[in-house]
């Protein structure tokens, strides 16, 4: 791709005052949680929820089930691909931070976590479907996610990544319902149980070409494995 390519980062605190940006996906899960007459209560459900999920997770010296909270920002990724200043919006994605309160230190946590994108929206909701039309098998079409991929590994390894991020991007997605998993032997002392799928997905194919590979795990008190996408460095 071409090296002159720029991106313009925006980061947005979500907070129970958040209210989502215009170019923002409609179906975004953090977006739809702040519209409607309900929106603050909402929020503060879903940070609560998230805040009490957390600390279920890191229970070790944490006997009140209270210590951390995890602080949430929206980082908006417009790419400029001519130079100009005119900018498209490319990636959507959350950057979490761990609040100690028992000492108050501030860990950055990973980044990507959610993750939106218009490209990805236009791949299946209009060259998939235009491909399958009137076909009488699915099949999926030459260079099938290709761009979104390149946009992906190219701002990864871009300076602005480099100097906005010290950690690697990983993205957690609810697992397919078509799928069968398999319990394995191995356990992480967090994500919980691995668990491995009975065949691939279109998804991960997708996701492997921006250049992540794919775990699936269960923490406790989860009802079903979530889909881990994560990149290796060699």
């Amino acid at each position: 791709m071409n090296k002159e390519f720029t991106y313009k980062l925006k980061v947005t605190r979500f907070d129970e005052n958040y209210c989502p940006a215009v170019n923002t996906r409609i179906t975004t899960n953090f977006a739809n949680l702040a519209r409607g007459e309900h929106r603050r209560n909402n929020l503060r459900a879903a940070l609560r929820m998230i805040d009490n999920r957390f600390n279920a997770l890191a229970y070790w010296d944490n006997p009140e089930g209270d210590r951390y909270g995890v602080e949430l920002e929206i980082v908006s990724v417009d790419i400029d691909v001519k130079g100009n200043g005119e900018t498209f919006p490319a990636i959507e994605i959350l950057k979490t931070v761990i609040v100690d309160r028992s000492t108050g230190k501030r860990s950055d946590g990973i980044v990507g976590n959610n993750f939106s994108s218009y490209v990805r929206d236009y791949d299946f909701s209009v060259v998939l479907q235009e491909h399958n039309a009137g076909q009488t098998s699915f099949s999926v079409p030459p260079n099938f996610g290709d761009l979104h991929g390149n946009i992906f590994k190219h701002f990864v390894n871009s300076d602005s990544y480099k100097s906005n991020f010290t950690k690697l991007p990983v993205i957690c997605l609810s697992v397919s319902d078509n799928k069968t998993y398999r319990r394995t032997e191995n356990q992480h002392p967090v994500l919980g149980v691995e668990y491995v799928p009975n065949e691939s997905s279109l998804t991960e194919r997708y996701f492997k070409k921006m250049g992540l590979q794919v775990r699936y795990f269960m923490p406790s008190h989860s009802v079903a494995p979530f889909a881990f996408y994560f990149l290796v460095i060699c």
